[in-house]
């Protein structure tokens, strides 16, 4: 028995908002770190045995992934710490070689809070020197690990550009304790800091979220997928199909597909549910999601909005300035669900 895939189709007229210049669209994309690299374990110590041992998991986990992505006819983004190119630089050329993107997420997934201008320059050509030599292509994609262009780093887009990056997908639009930015558009837009000019703009994009009455939920992937039913991805996918540019961002890690890896000692209640909580049912749920959409890779959209001349529905927006940036924002946004 066949499964039909979804194709995203708005319920909106071709002149609202997409002005018919670019069907939707459903990125798929994985950040690749070991399981040792999250966030709430990065004060936790961890020797080299046991890194060696989730770097291992984390190796055979990707490979069940692109298994699961084969079956399903999916191409995605995979966005990879450089330190793990450096020690498995067979694993990208084999998620390459299965007709992935291949895209930087640092090269020791350092947030950009802990960097300088200059240190963050070299973490990333670092990271994307290494990816280019697996590969042989160019890489001209960039997550910053736990979503960390903040306003306060609104200098790292200048960083981006400066070291030949063409897109970014590191600013997400909701309110949380350890990253977002709430009034940034939840579909594709022109990133740019208060220094720089428009020529100096980075092609944006923000990982889904659902718009609930005066509420944004993220809805995009990661933890969420794993709290959440995934009703709630499904109608944020349709929401930001009837946006201006309506691409949608998915994400996930290979760890949470690992029920079995070595539980860390997270130190809280509430890190110990965003970290584990669904992981058990975690893959399953994949193999359902992988048919329900016709997924592509951020660099296929990447390129085609980078080859319209002057999208109409590309905005710039400056994300050192949320204030300034909120009401022009809302009002972009009022008319949609």
């Amino acid at each position: 028995m066949t499964t039909t895939k979804m194709e995203i189709v708005s319920d909106q007229p071709k002149s609202h908002g997409n002005s018919g210049q670019i069907p939707p669209r459903v990125i798929i994309s994985f950040d690749v770190e070991e399981h040792y690299r999250v966030e709430a374990a990065y004060a936790l110590p961890c020797s080299n045995e046991q890194k060696a041992t989730y770097h291992q998991r984390m190796v055979a986990t990707t490979q069940r992934l692109l298994e699961s992505l084969a079956l399903a006819d999916a191409k995605a983004t995979f966005f990879f710490v450089g330190q793990i190119a450096e020690q498995s630089p067979q694993l990208i050329r084999e998620v390459y070689r299965a007709g992935h993107e291949i895209a930087c997420h640092s090269w020791d997934h350092q947030r950009i809070t802990r960097h300088t201008p200059d240190s963050f320059a070299e973490d990333i050509r670092k990271n994307k020197d290494i990816l280019e030599q697996c590969i042989g292509q160019r890489v001209i994609g960039f997550r910053a690990p736990t979503f960390s262009i903040l306003p306060a780093t609104a200098w790292a887009i200048d960083v981006l550009r400066e070291c030949g990056f063409e897109y970014d997908s590191s600013i997400f639009p909701v309110r949380h304790d350890r990253y977002g930015i709430p009034a940034a558009p939840r579909y594709p837009f022109l990133a740019c800091s208060k220094t720089a000019s428009n020529s100096s703009t980075i092609l944006e994009f923000p990982p889904t979220t659902y718009r609930l009455l005066k509420y944004q939920l993220p809805v995009a992937g990661g933890g969420y997928f794993r709290l959440l039913p995934t009703f709630f991805m499904d109608m944020g996918i349709r929401q930001i199909s009837r946006l201006p540019v309506p691409v949608s961002m998915l994400y996930f890690h290979p760890w949470e597909f690992d029920p079995d890896q070595p539980k860390l000692n997270l130190s809280s209640r509430l890190s110990r549910m965003r970290t584990y909580i669904g992981i058990s049912s975690n893959h399953a749920r994949l193999k359902k999601l992988l048919q329900r959409y016709r997924f592509t890779r951020a660099c296929d959209v990447a390129a085609q909005l980078n080859n319209l001349p002057l999208h109409p529905s590309l905005h710039p927006y400056e994300i050192s300035s949320p204030t300034t940036n909120l009401d022009t924002t809302q009002n972009r946004l009022s008319s949609s669900p």
